[in-house]
């Protein structure tokens, strides 16, 4: 599979989907400015207005530390350890499949994503080729070999 990504594309894929976050944003924010006429339809639609908003911030959030991440990332010096916007593959038990390991906001190339807050993605930060690492989902006990980072 030939699919990597540099730092400098995950930067940008980052910033466009960070100024996409802002502007619905700033479009739902429109929204919740309240109006002097209205039934409880048009009140409920600002509720509504209101939670996405807040979903919205949650997202944006995440994706500025995303990008703060890329950047220190991409800026460490190349020791083989898994950090954010890599390409992993991994051996899960049914032979080896590549991920990228950073934030849903950063797919498009192809790949499934896992995230560093993820179970997985905790044991992963940090791993480097060849690593066997534990995770836990619920009471269940799961083991992943990484077999490359790029």
């Amino acid at each position: 599979m030939t699919a990597t990504i540099t730092a400098l594309s995950r930067q940008e894929v980052l910033i466009a989907r960070l100024e996409a976050l802002r502007s619905e944003r700033e479009q739902t924010l429109t929204e919740t400015i309240p109006t002097a006429a209205g039934d409880l339809a048009d009140r409920a639609t600002n509720v509504d207005a209101h939670v996405r908003l807040a979903m919205l911030e949650q997202r944006i959030g995440n994706v500025e530390t995303e990008l703060a991440a890329s950047r220190q990332s991409s800026a460490r010096p190349a020791n083989g350890a898994i950090g954010v916007g890599d390409v992993v593959t991994l051996d899960l038990g049914d032979g080896p499949e590549s991920f990228l390991f950073g934030s849903v906001d950063q797919a498009g190339a192809g790949l499934d994503v896992i995230t560093p807050n993820s179970p997985l993605g905790q044991a992963l930060l940090g791993a480097r080729t060849g690593s066997r690492v534990t995770y836990s989902i619920g009471n269940r006990t799961m083991h992943a070999t990484v077999a490359d980072v790029a």
